[in-house]
């Protein structure tokens, strides 16, 4: 675990940010460092995680949300993009829950924009691509990931906000 820790710490860009290998892109990688980190035992307080949260901060549009697009493979801004997406903004508000910010006005924000922007049928209307085929070659859409990363968000600020655990727990 010691070796996996030091590579997530090697491996943090200058904005604070991690590359995601399989959604799309930097959003997606912070959301699963934060989360990793967490399982770890590894505290807000620790300088990774600051700086991962900070990152997550910086790039929350207007709307209360996240996006980003496959242009970050092009050298484009990482976290950014025309508009927020559901399964984005689900993964920061995960990320920044598991960095222990529950209580954050950005996470209250992101949670807001999944509840107005959820749709009749309960679901969430997603177009842009959200994964990587190959880079700069083809990229995916998983229709999933519109449904179940927002229930996800949803279900764990509901249980963060009612006083169950603030850590990650995992039983077998």
């Amino acid at each position: 675990m010691a070796a996996a820790l030091s590579y997530l710490r090697r491996e943090q860009e200058a904005d604070g940010s991690w590359f995601g290998r399989w959604g799309t892109n930097h959003i997606y990688g912070t959301w699963s460092v934060l989360c990793a980190f967490n399982a770890a035992g590894i505290t807000r307080d620790d300088a990774a995680v600051r700086r991962g949260v900070a990152w997550l901060l910086s790039v929350q549009r207007d709307d209360g949300g996240w996006g980003e697009d496959e242009e970050t493979y092009r050298d484009a801004p990482h976290g950014r993009y025309t508009e927020s997406t559901p399964s984005q903004t689900a993964w920061a508000v995960l990320g920044l829950m598991a960095a222990g910010g529950a209580d954050h006005p950005a996470v209250a924000r992101g949670i807001d924009y999944l509840t107005v922007s959820q749709s009749e049928d309960g679901g969430w209307r997603e177009l842009p691509y959200n994964a990587v085929g190959f880079p700069r070659v083809f990229y995916l859409r998983y229709h999933g990931y519109r449904w179940y990363f927002p229930l996800m968000a949803l279900a764990r600020y509901r249980n963060l906000r009612l006083g169950n655990m603030r850590r990650v727990a995992f039983a077998f």
